[in-house]
Parts: structure tokens; C-alpha cells; sequence
């Protein structure tokens, strides 16, 4: 798995060769650098870190600094591990250039949190019954849950009240438009999860 790690931009639209505008998101992809190279001897298996964004020094753990000092980079953000890179070496840069105009990729991200929803919007659920019959307060509520005397309890998975989004999130084959290797960007068809600004891992 080849990948690199970005920052979601934005969206915007961008007109077709044949006319059609078609929506996208503006993505950041690196310069990333290669701060860990794990083998399968010393680490038991193969893979390339990757660290991306940079972090305030005094925000920066002891250790970290050390691991970033080896790789003679300041300290980043955000690391993340590939499987398939090949000949690179400690304090490697990756760029945009690993991707091509046309190519399909998958994006990684991290969905916007929501907080505390109820069913109606989490679920879409209907509400119970209309606002007659003195149903003052029951528009919104889940109604029935299921439990009785048997089974005594609440199955699990019943769909409730609770935490909604900011969930970890997989696009997959989404088409490349556009690659701008000198503003180390990258412009890719639709859109993907996450908020402006959030991090996201771009795999081949």
C-alpha cells in the first residue's frame, strides 16, 4: 500500500473536458517525511512512516523529539505507516508526484463530530404518533425498546440515542483530476470525510 498523508482544503468545482462541472475536494498531500524505516528483522514486518504537519516544539514529547531528531526533521503532526514503499531511506521526502491525473484512490478520514443526537436525526427515525391526543412530548422519542419481563434487558445494537459521527472513514475510488506538484496539491473528484482542515491518508 503506497500512500501519503494530506489536509483536506476544501471543495470547489471544476468544469470536464466535455463541459459537465463536477464537484472536488482540494487536498494538501505532504511534502511528507520518512521518519521511521521498520524491517521485519529488528521490527517484524516491513513498512515506511510517514510524518506530515508540523507540531510546536514545546507541545512535543522527549521521546518524539528524539525519534524526529534521527530522521533530522522538526517534529510533525501527524505519522502514519505504509507497507509498500521501496528504496527510501531515513529523512526522505514524498510528494505529490506519486500520483497521477486519472489514477483512483482511496481517502482516509476522520467524519465531523456531531455530539449527542437523537434517534429521529441519528436514525431517522419517524417520532411516535402525530401531535394529537395530548402527545405533548413524544414527537422525537424513540418509543418502544423491546424489553419486557423476557428477555429482561436491552439487545445490543438497538438503535438509540448517541454519539453521532466522528467515526473513522474509508472513500474509496475516488478519480484524481488534477495534480499540482509545485503547490503540493492534489484535486480529486467528489468529496471525502471530515472537516476543512482535518488530516486524511491518501492510499494508492
Amino acid at each position: 500500500m503506497l500512500g501519503i498523508i494530506g489536509r483536506k482544503i476544501g471543495m470547489t468545482s471544476i468544469f470536464s473536458a466535455e463541459g459537465k462541472i463536477l464537484p472536488c475536494t482540494i487536498i494538501e498531500a505532504g511534502p511528507c517525511v520518512v521518519t521511521q524505516v521498520k524491517t521485519l528483522d529488528r521490527d517484524g514486518y516491513d513498512a515506511v512512516q510517514l510524518g506530515f504537519g508540523n507540531r510546536k516544539d514545546k507541545n512535543t514529547p522527549g521521546a518524539l523529539k528524539g525519534h524526529f531528531k534521527k530522521a533530522n526533521t522538526a517534529p510533525k503532526a501527524r505519522l502514519v505507516e505504509f507497507k509498500e514503499f521501496a528504496n527510501v531511506s531515513l529523512g526522505d521526502e514524498i510528494n505529490v508526484s506519486l500520483f497521477e491525473e486519472g489514477e483512483y484512490i482511496d481517502i482516509v478520514g476522520t467524519t465531523k463530530g456531531k455530539g449527542f443526537q437523537g434517534v429521529v436525526r441519528r436514525h431517522n427515525f419517524g417520532g411516535v404518533g402525530q401531535s394529537t391526543h395530548g402527545q405533548h412530548n413524544r414527537l422525537r422519542a424513540p418509543g418502544s425498546i423491546g424489553a419486557c419481563s423476557y428477555p429482561a434487558r436491552v439487545f445490543k445494537g438497538t438503535r438509540m440515542a448517541g454519539q453521532m459521527g466522528n467515526q473513522r472513514r474509508k472513500q474509496t475510488n475516488l478519480e484524481i483530476l488534477k495534480v499540482m506538484v509545485d503547490k503540493n496539491v492534489i484535486i480529486v473528484k467528489g468529496s471525502i470525510p471530515g472537516a476543512k482542515g482535518s488530516f486524511v491518508t491518501i492510499e494508492k
